[in-house]
């Protein structure tokens, strides 16, 4: 897997995070193991139905032989037309051929590096922050619990609402942010891929190449044609780092929050 790929890979979210709705699951009624302690259920959204259409009847082939029955003859393809010769156009170059493994440079890339370092790192901050929020409502709702028989129920019904809407709002807040680090990740990268494109292009044509091919898509090739290495050097000679700008999510109630 190549480091873009596995920053981007990276970038989803957290199966602590999604379950949270999926781990925090019913409402009032016993759980599983038997401990019987409130566990608020996120709202469902409704499921998109997409509109029904009933197959259109498939025709019937016709009785072969019976009579009064008219064949359909097989359709035959009009004949090819004859059109009038285009001029003389000049002949491209001959082939000049290199191959290149974009796999290889960006996993030497200190630029690639670099912005993997700082993504990872804000990723699992957050993680972090999840599990610490999904410990504390587990703690509340074994409360909630521990209270239920002291508790009227307009009371517990308050609090169990109460608790529900701070995992709702979390859910929302967490892939918030998820989205604002994947963002800075994309700008950071595009500014390598960037790069990358202007110095194969720089390499190529200080050996003269016309046609350069993924080494992935060549069965066999001589080392003379590769230049991956010499496309890595000279990447990180232009480009030693990148930065990778502030992962914020806007519009926010409680305003922007950066990682």
């Amino acid at each position: 897997m190549t480091r873009i790929a596995k920053i981007r890979a990276g970038l989803a979210l957290p199966a602590l995070i999604m379950a949270f709705g999926a781990g925090l699951g019913v409402g009032h009624a016993q759980s599983e193991n038997g401990k019987g302690y409130f566990i608020p259920k996120p709202k469902a959204e409704a499921p998109h139905t997409a509109p029904i259409h009933a197959p259109l009847p498939k025709p019937q082939p016709a009785p072969v032989g019976q009579p009064g029955v008219q064949q359909i003859p097989p359709e035959k393809l009009p004949p090819i037309p004859q059109l009038a010769p285009l001029p003389k156009e000049k002949s491209p170059p001959a082939a000049v051929m290199g191959v290149l493994s974009v796999p290889d440079v960006m996993q030497n890339s200190t630029a690639a590096q670099g912005v993997e370092k700082i993504i990872n790192a804000r990723r699992k901050k957050l993680a972090e922050e999840a599990q610490a929020d999904q410990k504390r409502w587990e703690q509340e709702q074994h409360t909630i619990t521990a209270e239920k028989g002291k508790l009227s129920k307009a009371t517990l019904a308050a609090r169990e609402q109460h608790l529900q809407a701070e995992i709702e709002q979390a859910q929302v807040d967490f892939h918030n942010r998820n989205v604002a680090i994947e963002l800075s990740a994309r700008k950071a990268l595009g500014k390598i891929e960037s790069s990358l494109i202007a110095v194969i292009r720089q390499v190529s044509q200080a050996h003269g190449m016309n046609l350069v091919l993924h080494r992935s898509q060549v069965a066999l090739n001589v080392n003379a044609f590769d230049i991956t290495k010499e496309v890595t050097e000279q990447l990180n000679k232009i480009l030693p780092s990148v930065a990778v700008p502030p992962s914020v999510v806007p519009n926010l109630s409680k305003g922007e929050k950066k990682k």
